[in-house]
């Protein structure tokens, strides 16, 4: 079996194809490697010297980076139903942060990662989300789209497979005094009643902090699979208006994904791989950070396409027989997804990078009284 899934690459488990993008903790073995394995199991996979062998690999217990800053659990655990729709709780958790910071790394663990399809970390210095928890009954609130209001700020989010990563030195996200965290969890039902009660961990940056992260997503949103179609193909592209440097790339889809690849064409017609995931494993979503961010200068097009196998020979589709699967954020709906970590030199190029044509919102403007006053 370990030479027969490292021969296929199945193991260890790493989609992005090569030559499409070099990334931090590439968990890929090279060929003479995969050769001595094979060539270990033909000679009848027989012990070697115990004695002289390595120490055992020791991987780390709890959190990845050690203890966090700040650590913030949910008040209550959600219950989720045996049965029924996907549910996105909002779960508003006051941080009790007395002085404005800037977050460099965060992990979320999932109490029950049997029921977590992903989450999303929303701030709130507005307490919108309190409002929303109290008109709720329950914990917290259910919203599908975005969490309900205007997000005063992020800091990340998980999918199963994720690894906890710390930006780059220099870079962090604005985490302001005050906020509230808003813990978006999207839940998924697995046939028997679950309980959740997640926790994150929130890690400052250890450097001076001299450029803000911003997200941008191309995304398409008409999809509409016919029963059977195993090559169903999608594409969106997104033009930038300001430089800006890539720090990482998150590729999505849901269990009907095959594979997805991201390219930047400059404006000269340069092509620059983002990255190329083949095959799509659900249960193995990655951040891709680049190994070096990559500069790209206004009028770089940003392409995105997206293969999806709706046929009953693909294991991970949820019905059998298949059926029609269009557009949503639940496990049996489908996504055409990719989110890319920027930074940009002037704060202020966020402003029309990161929304729609340059429209300012809050956030931004947050972002910029907080450069003000680092100025003065």
């Amino acid at each position: 079996m370990i030479a027969l899934t490292t021969k296929k690459r199945s193991m260890p488990p790493w989609s992005a194809v090569a030559g499409h993008g070099d990334f931090v903790g590439a968990r890929v073995l090279t060929a003479a490697e995969i050769g001595v394995l094979d060539a270990w199991h033909k000679a009848g996979a027989k012990p070697g010297n115990l004695a002289t062998a390595p120490p055992s690999p020791k991987f780390t217990q709890g959190w990845q980076l050690g203890e966090p800053d700040m650590v913030l659990t949910m008040r209550e655990a959600v219950d989720i139903p045996a049965e029924g729709q996907d549910q996105l709780r909002n779960i508003v958790i006051p941080s009790g942060l007395l002085e404005d910071k800037t977050v460099g790394a965060l992990e979320f663990r999932p109490g029950n990662a049997k029921v977590v399809h992903h989450a999303l970390v929303f701030l709130d210095n507005s307490q919108a989300a309190r409002k929303l928890d109290a008109a709720d009954p329950g914990v917290g609130y259910l919203s599908f789209g975005g969490p309900g209001f205007m997000p005063s700020g992020s800091l990340g989010g998980w999918a199963p497979g994720g690894t906890t990563k710390w930006l780059p030195d220099g870079v962090g996200r604005y985490f302001q005094k005050g906020s509230d965290v808003v813990l978006q969890v999207h839940y998924h039902p697995t046939g028997k009643p679950e309980k959740d009660q997640s926790k994150i961990g929130i890690y400052f940056s250890r450097k001076p902090v001299t450029q803000l992260v911003g997200g941008i997503s191309v995304e398409n949103w008409q999809i509409d699979i016919p029963a059977g179609d195993a090559n169903y193909l999608r594409t969106a592209s997104y033009t930038l208006p300001k430089d800006l440097t890539v720090l990482s790339v998150t590729p999505h889809m849901h269990l009907l994904g095959k594979e997805m690849r991201a390219r930047a064409i400059l404006p000269d017609g340069t092509r620059r791989p983002l990255v190329w995931v083949k095959p799509w494993n659900f249960r193995w979503q990655e951040t891709y950070v680049l190994r070096e961010p990559m500069k790209l200068p206004a009028g770089t097009r940003l392409e995105l396409e997206s293969w999806h196998d709706n046929s009953a020979k693909n294991p991970t589709n949820p019905f059998n027989p298949p059926q029609r699967v269009t557009y949503g954020e639940g496990s049996n709906d489908e996504m055409s997804l990719c989110i890319l970590e920027v930074t940009t030199n002037r704060i202020e190029d966020l402003l029309y990078t990161i929304n729609d044509n340059g429209q300012q919102n809050r956030v931004l403007e947050r972002i910029l009284s907080l450069a003000k006053r680092k100025k003065e």
